[in-house]
């Protein structure tokens, strides 16, 4: 398994069709939560006053992450930095 840190910053337009928007969030609260549950998506973190967040992901490959980004249904309005982590040599665990 590989960790992953992303930081996503989300810009919907805002003259984006409301049902549209709600039906999009919708999806992506779904989408993401599955990831979660699978234990892809091992945290999410809201970024204070920003419609950002900071993730870690624990997947099988970076292609692996590449495919769970892109087919993210905010993925059109994100901005996205990815950097492996790898464990340091002080940590205990």
């Amino acid at each position: 398994m590989a960790l992953f840190h992303v930081r996503m910053d989300v810009d919907i337009p805002r003259d984006l069709d409301p049902d549209e928007r709600a039906e999009t969030l919708a999806r992506e609260k779904k989408y993401s939560q599955d990831l979660q549950h699978s234990g892809k998506w091992v945290h999410i973190w809201r970024i204070t006053g920003k419609f950002s967040n900071i993730s870690i992901f624990d997947v099988e490959t970076p292609d692996e992450l590449h495919e769970i980004l892109w087919n993210l249904p905010l993925f059109p309005y994100m901005t996205i930095d990815v950097t492996p982590l790898n464990k340091h040599a002080s940590s205990i665990k």
